[in-house]
């Protein structure tokens, strides 16, 4: 194992992106709700506000952690083809997924924002952290809302990753940072001794604690 739990790869990760400490401008952001801990940590080691981007993976029926894309709020979808045509997968298919997937992202982002607006985060450095990349679908739909909302520098920080999905953000977006980079990963929950599942009333708890960004 490469870590006990999300907190100590979040610690792990801060001591990467210690460069970032104390900068004007800069904001983090956590994918919901494995990243919040690990964002948590990085964010109080940093001195740098926390917030969420709300993303939902797409999985496919069956075997919901294998993504075949994501979606952001705000209506942002990316689909991994090569999976959907491998598996065959159907409209109908997809599209009841998708609607799921809506629905619970309509219910996280009530729950853990309530009237609060989403971040601002145009013209911002923006630090954004999972607790892991594995085959970077909610990742990557995660960068493209950040692009459609003017962030000046997207950074993607993850304590472990796949190398192959780092190496094609490295060609896409300002900086990658993931002090462990395996080929291959075999899933991300192999690096941790505690992976346990992070539920909406920690993810509300660590919001709570620490300050957020200046809201859109």
């Amino acid at each position: 194992m490469l870590f006990k739990n999300r907190t100590h790869a979040g610690n792990v990760l801060a001591m990467a992106l210690s460069d970032y400490a104390g900068q004007d401008n800069t904001l983090v952001l956590a994918l919901p709700r494995g990243g919040v801990p690990v964002a948590a940590r990085v964010a109080e080691a940093l001195d740098l506000p926390l917030d969420l981007l709300m993303v939902r993976k797409l999985g496919v029926p069956g075997q919901e952690e294998y993504a075949m894309g994501a979606l952001a709020q705000g209506g942002h979808c990316f689909f991994n083809h090569d999976v959907i045509d491998e598996l065959r997968l159907t409209a109908e298919e997809i599209d009841m997924v998708i609607e799921r997937e809506t629905a619970e992202l309509a219910r996280r982002e009530q729950l853990y924002r309530g009237d609060v607006g989403e971040p601002a985060v145009s013209g911002k450095t923006v630090i954004l952290v999972d607790d892991g990349l594995a085959t970077g679908a909610t990742m990557r739909v995660a960068v493209c809302a950040l692009e459609q909302k003017g962030a000046a520098r997207i950074i993607v920080a993850v304590p472990v990753g796949a190398a192959e999905s780092c190496e094609r953000f490295d060609n896409r977006i300002d900086r990658v940072v993931c002090p462990h980079r395996l080929s291959p990963l075999r899933g991300v929950g192999m690096w941790y001794d505690d992976f346990s599942q992070t539920s909406d009333a920690q993810v509300i708890e660590l919001l709570a604690t620490h300050d957020q960004g200046v809201t859109a």
